[in-house]
Protein backbone atom coordinates (compact mmCIF):
# COMPACT_ATOMS: atom_id res chain seq x y z
CA UNK A 1 0.00 0.00 0.00
CA UNK A 2 0.62 3.94 -0.07
CA UNK A 3 1.71 5.59 2.77
CA UNK A 4 3.16 9.29 3.63
CA UNK A 5 5.60 8.08 6.36
CA UNK A 6 8.00 10.73 8.29
CA UNK A 7 11.37 10.51 6.97
CA UNK A 8 13.31 12.04 9.85
CA UNK A 9 11.75 14.91 12.54
CA UNK A 10 11.29 18.27 10.76
CA UNK A 11 9.88 20.58 8.13
CA UNK A 12 7.13 19.31 6.34
CA UNK A 13 8.67 17.98 3.72
CA UNK A 14 10.20 15.35 5.32
CA UNK A 15 6.72 13.69 4.57
CA UNK A 16 7.42 11.34 1.89
CA UNK A 17 5.05 9.36 -0.26
CA UNK A 18 6.31 5.33 0.20
CA UNK A 19 5.20 1.62 -0.23
CA UNK A 20 4.06 0.17 2.90
CA UNK A 21 3.42 -3.60 3.86
CA UNK A 22 -0.65 -3.50 4.14
CA UNK A 23 -1.37 -3.93 7.63
CA UNK A 24 -3.45 -7.13 8.94
CA UNK A 25 -5.78 -6.81 11.61
CA UNK A 26 -5.36 -8.37 15.02
CA UNK A 27 -7.95 -9.25 17.61
CA UNK A 28 -10.81 -6.58 18.47
CA UNK A 29 -9.74 -5.08 15.14
CA UNK A 30 -10.60 -4.17 11.77
CA UNK A 31 -8.97 -3.32 8.52
CA UNK A 32 -10.22 -0.21 6.60
CA UNK A 33 -9.47 0.30 3.09
CA UNK A 34 -9.03 4.51 3.41
CA UNK A 35 -10.89 7.16 1.26
CA UNK A 36 -10.02 9.88 3.36
CA UNK A 37 -7.48 10.66 6.14
CA UNK A 38 -8.31 13.57 8.17
CA UNK A 39 -5.55 16.04 9.05
CA UNK A 40 -4.70 17.38 12.94
CA UNK A 41 -2.16 19.50 14.98
CA UNK A 42 -0.85 15.72 17.04
CA UNK A 43 0.24 15.07 13.29
CA UNK A 44 2.24 18.14 13.05
CA UNK A 45 3.76 17.92 16.49
CA UNK A 46 4.52 14.58 15.58
CA UNK A 47 6.68 15.27 12.39
CA UNK A 48 8.67 17.43 14.41
CA UNK A 49 9.25 15.06 16.95
CA UNK A 50 7.51 16.45 19.70
CA UNK A 51 4.95 13.91 20.19
CA UNK A 52 6.36 10.27 20.59
CA UNK A 53 4.01 7.58 19.17
CA UNK A 54 2.23 5.49 22.03
CA UNK A 55 3.82 1.89 22.43
CA UNK A 56 2.30 -0.69 19.58
CA UNK A 57 0.74 2.23 17.24
CA UNK A 58 2.24 2.26 13.65
CA UNK A 59 4.83 5.10 13.21
CA UNK A 60 3.08 6.41 10.22
CA UNK A 61 1.35 9.87 10.90
CA UNK A 62 -2.69 10.18 11.14
CA UNK A 63 -5.75 9.66 13.81
CA UNK A 64 -8.60 9.60 11.66
CA UNK A 65 -9.94 7.78 8.79
CA UNK A 66 -13.23 6.83 6.69
CA UNK A 67 -13.77 4.59 4.23
CA UNK A 68 -14.66 0.44 4.04
CA UNK A 69 -14.28 -2.30 5.76
CA UNK A 70 -12.23 -5.15 4.07
CA UNK A 71 -11.91 -7.63 6.95
CA UNK A 72 -11.89 -8.00 11.41
CA UNK A 73 -12.03 -9.78 13.75
CA UNK A 74 -15.86 -11.43 13.49
CA UNK A 75 -16.80 -11.57 16.50
CA UNK A 76 -16.11 -8.09 17.68
CA UNK A 77 -17.73 -6.60 14.22
CA UNK A 78 -20.76 -8.72 15.09
CA UNK A 79 -20.51 -7.31 18.61
CA UNK A 80 -20.81 -4.04 17.47
CA UNK A 81 -23.16 -4.44 14.22
CA UNK A 82 -20.94 -3.92 11.97
CA UNK A 83 -19.65 -6.15 8.74
CA UNK A 84 -16.96 -6.27 5.95
CA UNK A 85 -18.21 -3.78 3.31
CA UNK A 86 -19.69 -0.84 5.79
CA UNK A 87 -18.12 2.62 5.71
CA UNK A 88 -16.88 3.83 8.77
CA UNK A 89 -14.96 5.92 10.10
CA UNK A 90 -12.43 5.41 12.79
CA UNK A 91 -9.87 7.34 15.54
CA UNK A 92 -6.43 5.32 15.41
CA UNK A 93 -3.74 5.82 17.38
CA UNK A 94 -1.49 6.15 14.41
CA UNK A 95 -1.41 4.87 10.28
CA UNK A 96 -3.99 6.70 9.14
CA UNK A 97 -2.01 8.48 6.67
CA UNK A 98 -2.20 5.14 4.45
CA UNK A 99 -4.39 2.94 1.63
CA UNK A 100 -5.61 1.09 4.43
CA UNK A 101 -5.44 1.15 8.54
CA UNK A 102 -5.87 -0.71 11.20
CA UNK A 103 -8.54 0.27 13.53
CA UNK A 104 -9.60 -1.14 17.05
CA UNK A 105 -13.91 -1.90 16.23
CA UNK A 106 -14.55 -0.35 19.61
CA UNK A 107 -13.37 2.95 18.14
CA UNK A 108 -15.28 2.55 14.44
CA UNK A 109 -18.57 4.34 13.60
CA UNK A 110 -20.78 4.15 10.98
CA UNK A 111 -20.96 7.22 8.56
CA UNK A 112 -23.59 9.12 9.46
CA UNK A 113 -26.35 9.08 6.68
CA UNK A 114 -25.67 11.68 4.09
CA UNK A 115 -22.28 12.48 4.34
CA UNK A 116 -19.42 11.45 2.14
CA UNK A 117 -16.07 9.30 3.40
CA UNK A 118 -14.26 13.04 2.89
CA UNK A 119 -16.41 14.42 5.54
CA UNK A 120 -16.71 11.31 7.80
CA UNK A 121 -12.76 11.55 7.76
CA UNK A 122 -13.21 15.13 9.72
CA UNK A 123 -14.98 13.30 12.74
CA UNK A 124 -13.21 11.45 14.57
CA UNK A 125 -10.24 13.08 16.05
CA UNK A 126 -11.99 16.25 16.95
CA UNK A 127 -15.73 14.72 17.81
CA UNK A 128 -13.48 12.26 20.22
CA UNK A 129 -11.77 15.31 22.04
CA UNK A 130 -14.41 17.17 22.02
CA UNK A 131 -16.83 14.94 23.73
CA UNK A 132 -14.12 13.92 26.07
CA UNK A 133 -13.30 17.39 27.25
CA UNK A 134 -16.10 19.20 27.16
CA UNK A 135 -19.00 16.85 28.06
CA UNK A 136 -17.29 14.19 30.27
CA UNK A 137 -14.53 16.29 31.88
CA UNK A 138 -16.12 19.89 32.00
CA UNK A 139 -19.80 18.51 32.61
CA UNK A 140 -21.10 21.45 30.45
CA UNK A 141 -25.11 21.66 30.30
CA UNK A 142 -27.66 23.51 28.70
CA UNK A 143 -27.74 27.01 29.51
CA UNK A 144 -24.25 27.59 30.48
CA UNK A 145 -21.66 29.79 28.81
CA UNK A 146 -18.76 27.86 27.06
CA UNK A 147 -15.47 29.71 25.29
CA UNK A 148 -13.52 27.72 22.99
CA UNK A 149 -9.84 29.52 22.47
CA UNK A 150 -9.26 29.07 18.60
CA UNK A 151 -13.08 28.45 17.19
CA UNK A 152 -11.61 28.14 13.53
CA UNK A 153 -9.03 25.10 14.22
CA UNK A 154 -10.55 21.66 13.61
CA UNK A 155 -11.33 21.17 17.29
CA UNK A 156 -12.76 24.67 17.13
CA UNK A 157 -15.45 24.17 14.36
CA UNK A 158 -16.41 21.43 16.52
CA UNK A 159 -16.98 22.77 19.74
CA UNK A 160 -18.75 25.44 18.41
CA UNK A 161 -21.49 23.51 16.89
CA UNK A 162 -21.91 20.42 19.47
CA UNK A 163 -21.59 23.00 22.46
CA UNK A 164 -24.38 25.04 20.49
CA UNK A 165 -26.63 22.21 19.30
CA UNK A 166 -26.84 20.65 23.36
CA UNK A 167 -27.78 24.34 24.42
CA UNK A 168 -25.20 26.00 25.60
CA UNK A 169 -24.19 30.23 24.91
CA UNK A 170 -21.10 29.58 23.25
CA UNK A 171 -18.58 32.31 22.98
CA UNK A 172 -15.41 31.57 19.92
CA UNK A 173 -11.58 33.59 20.25
CA UNK A 174 -10.41 33.89 16.32
CA UNK A 175 -7.38 36.13 15.10
CA UNK A 176 -8.79 37.89 12.68
CA UNK A 177 -12.44 39.67 11.76
CA UNK A 178 -12.72 37.04 9.10
CA UNK A 179 -12.09 34.00 11.49
CA UNK A 180 -14.52 35.80 13.56
CA UNK A 181 -17.73 36.03 11.35
CA UNK A 182 -16.49 32.47 10.21
CA UNK A 183 -17.04 31.51 13.82
CA UNK A 184 -20.36 33.48 14.09
CA UNK A 185 -21.80 31.83 11.07
CA UNK A 186 -20.84 27.98 12.33
CA UNK A 187 -23.16 29.28 15.49
CA UNK A 188 -21.21 31.08 18.12
CA UNK A 189 -23.20 33.74 19.55
CA UNK A 190 -20.23 35.90 20.31
CA UNK A 191 -17.02 35.85 18.82
CA UNK A 192 -13.46 37.80 19.87
CA UNK A 193 -10.47 38.59 18.16
CA UNK A 194 -7.92 38.35 20.47
CA UNK A 195 -5.24 39.97 18.20
CA UNK A 196 -7.29 43.44 18.84
CA UNK A 197 -9.54 42.69 22.04
CA UNK A 198 -8.93 41.62 25.64
CA UNK A 199 -10.87 38.05 25.89
CA UNK A 200 -11.00 38.35 29.66
CA UNK A 201 -12.48 42.12 29.39
CA UNK A 202 -15.00 41.54 26.15
CA UNK A 203 -16.20 38.08 28.42
CA UNK A 204 -16.56 40.06 31.05
CA UNK A 205 -18.78 43.06 29.40
CA UNK A 206 -20.82 39.77 27.70
CA UNK A 207 -21.84 37.88 30.28
CA UNK A 208 -22.44 40.81 32.72
CA UNK A 209 -19.64 40.23 34.64
CA UNK A 210 -21.07 36.82 35.64
CA UNK A 211 -18.07 35.08 33.56
CA UNK A 212 -17.83 31.74 31.33
CA UNK A 213 -18.51 28.36 32.77
CA UNK A 214 -16.82 25.93 30.73
CA UNK A 215 -13.12 26.83 28.50
CA UNK A 216 -11.58 24.84 26.24
CA UNK A 217 -8.26 25.71 25.57
CA UNK A 218 -5.62 24.95 23.38
CA UNK A 219 -2.69 27.56 24.30
CA UNK A 220 -2.23 27.19 28.08
CA UNK A 221 1.04 29.81 28.85
CA UNK A 222 -0.60 32.99 29.55
CA UNK A 223 -3.30 32.48 28.30
CA UNK A 224 -4.17 30.57 31.69
CA UNK A 225 -4.12 33.44 34.11
CA UNK A 226 -6.72 35.56 31.87
CA UNK A 227 -9.04 32.61 31.89
CA UNK A 228 -9.40 31.94 35.23
CA UNK A 229 -10.07 36.08 35.91
CA UNK A 230 -13.47 35.84 33.70
CA UNK A 231 -14.26 32.41 34.56
CA UNK A 232 -17.52 32.10 36.57
CA UNK A 233 -18.09 30.66 40.44
CA UNK A 234 -17.50 26.82 40.04
CA UNK A 235 -16.37 27.25 36.53
CA UNK A 236 -14.12 24.17 34.88
CA UNK A 237 -11.38 25.09 32.56
CA UNK A 238 -10.06 21.96 29.99
CA UNK A 239 -6.55 22.08 28.74
CA UNK A 240 -5.76 19.89 25.73
CA UNK A 241 -2.57 21.47 23.74
CA UNK A 242 0.22 23.74 24.94
CA UNK A 243 0.59 25.85 22.25
CA UNK A 244 1.31 28.74 24.16
CA UNK A 245 4.11 27.37 26.32
CA UNK A 246 3.69 24.88 29.44
CA UNK A 247 4.61 27.33 32.36
CA UNK A 248 1.51 29.34 34.02
CA UNK A 249 1.17 32.10 36.86
CA UNK A 250 -2.15 32.95 37.93
CA UNK A 251 -4.23 33.89 40.51
CA UNK A 252 -4.82 30.73 43.16
CA UNK A 253 -6.39 32.86 45.45
CA UNK A 254 -9.11 33.25 42.92
CA UNK A 255 -8.98 29.08 41.93
CA UNK A 256 -10.32 28.83 45.84
CA UNK A 257 -12.85 32.17 46.25
CA UNK A 258 -14.53 31.18 42.46
CA UNK A 259 -14.13 27.15 43.35
CA UNK A 260 -12.86 26.60 40.04
CA UNK A 261 -11.45 23.44 38.34
CA UNK A 262 -8.54 23.38 36.39
CA UNK A 263 -7.87 20.36 34.58
CA UNK A 264 -6.56 18.83 30.93
CA UNK A 265 -5.80 15.62 29.23
CA UNK A 266 -4.29 13.82 26.23
CA UNK A 267 -6.47 11.20 23.90
CA UNK A 268 -4.14 9.25 21.88
CA UNK A 269 -2.51 7.08 24.51
CA UNK A 270 -5.76 6.48 26.35
CA UNK A 271 -6.57 2.34 26.49
CA UNK A 272 -9.31 1.17 23.59
CA UNK A 273 -12.07 0.49 26.23
CA UNK A 274 -12.47 4.70 27.32
CA UNK A 275 -12.09 5.54 23.72
CA UNK A 276 -15.47 2.94 23.30
CA UNK A 277 -17.07 5.08 25.60
CA UNK A 278 -16.82 7.96 23.76
CA UNK A 279 -17.62 5.84 20.49
CA UNK A 280 -20.96 5.45 22.39
CA UNK A 281 -22.04 8.51 23.61
CA UNK A 282 -21.13 9.87 19.93
CA UNK A 283 -23.37 7.40 18.23
CA UNK A 284 -26.35 8.06 20.40
CA UNK A 285 -26.07 12.04 20.95
CA UNK A 286 -24.08 13.70 18.58
CA UNK A 287 -24.13 11.03 15.40
CA UNK A 288 -28.50 11.98 14.92
CA UNK A 289 -27.37 16.06 15.10
CA UNK A 290 -24.98 15.49 11.99
CA UNK A 291 -27.85 13.35 10.30
CA UNK A 292 -30.12 15.63 10.45
CA UNK A 293 -27.80 18.98 9.44
CA UNK A 294 -27.61 20.41 12.96
CA UNK A 295 -23.81 20.18 13.23
CA UNK A 296 -21.88 19.83 10.11
CA UNK A 297 -18.02 18.68 8.93
CA UNK A 298 -16.33 22.18 8.35
CA UNK A 299 -13.42 20.99 5.62
CA UNK A 300 -11.18 23.94 3.85
CA UNK A 301 -9.53 21.57 1.84
CA UNK A 302 -9.13 18.96 0.44
CA UNK A 303 -5.60 17.34 -1.13
CA UNK A 304 -5.56 14.67 -3.16
CA UNK A 305 -2.84 12.01 -3.00
CA UNK A 306 -1.66 11.92 -6.05
CA UNK A 307 0.30 14.01 -5.91
CA UNK A 308 3.69 12.86 -3.85
CA UNK A 309 3.66 16.50 -1.76
CA UNK A 310 0.18 16.16 -0.57
CA UNK A 311 0.70 15.56 2.91
CA UNK A 312 3.65 18.21 3.32
CA UNK A 313 1.35 20.69 1.70
CA UNK A 314 -1.28 19.71 4.11
CA UNK A 315 0.65 20.26 6.76
CA UNK A 316 2.01 23.75 5.26
CA UNK A 317 -1.36 24.88 5.27
CA UNK A 318 -2.16 23.71 9.01
CA UNK A 319 0.88 25.52 10.63
CA UNK A 320 0.37 28.82 8.55
CA UNK A 321 -3.23 28.84 10.46
CA UNK A 322 -4.89 30.50 7.65
CA UNK A 323 -7.51 27.57 7.41
CA UNK A 324 -10.92 27.34 9.11
CA UNK A 325 -12.11 24.45 9.80
CA UNK A 326 -10.59 21.02 8.49
CA UNK A 327 -8.02 19.14 6.04
CA UNK A 328 -8.31 16.05 4.64
CA UNK A 329 -6.19 13.72 2.12
CA UNK A 330 -8.22 12.24 -0.54
CA UNK A 331 -7.06 8.66 -1.50
CA UNK A 332 -9.67 8.02 -4.31
CA UNK A 333 -8.78 10.68 -6.57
Amino acid sequence: MKAFEITSFGAPDVLRLAERATPVAGTGELLITVSASGINRPDVLQRTGNYPVPPGASDIPGLEVAGAIVSGDAAAMAESGLKVGDRVCALVAGGGYAQFCVAPVAQCLPIPKGLTDIEAATLPETFFTVWSNVFDRARLQAGETFLVQGGTSGIGVTAIQMAKALGATVIATAGSDDKCAACIKLGADHAINYKTHDFAAEVKRITDGKGVNVFLDMVAGSYIAKEVECMAEDGRLVIIAVQGGVKSEFNAGMVLRKRLTITGSTLRPRPVAFKAAIAQALRTTVWPLLENGAIKPVIHTVFSTSQADAAAQAHSLMESNQHVGKLVLDWQS
